[in-house]
């Protein structure tokens, strides 16, 4: 069975993109060549600056991304800044 994980990364505009991949690093370089959503294609390149704790399914993830998802900018910059989890 495959860990899920959450992450954020930072486009060069500053703006964040959060999603969940089972390889976090593997997803960010195919959203750095275009392949993706189109927020992907339109704010690349990105850096991974947040992967969250496994989690063990995907429905787990995915209810910890959309939760991530309604969160202020100043609240992921707190998470990514390791001031909680």
């Amino acid at each position: 069975m495959m860990n899920w994980y959450v992450y954020i990364a930072r486009a060069k505009t500053g703006r964040f993109y959060t999603g969940m991949s089972t390889n976090p690093v593997t997803r960010l370089n195919r959203h750095n060549s275009g392949e993706g959503s189109k927020f992907a294609k339109q704010q690349g390149p990105f850096n991974l600056v947040y992967v969250s704790q496994a989690y063990k399914n995907k429905f787990e993830a995915r209810r910890r991304e959309i939760q991530i998802k309604d969160w202020s900018k100043t609240k992921k910059e707190r998470l990514i800044s390791g001031e909680f989890k």
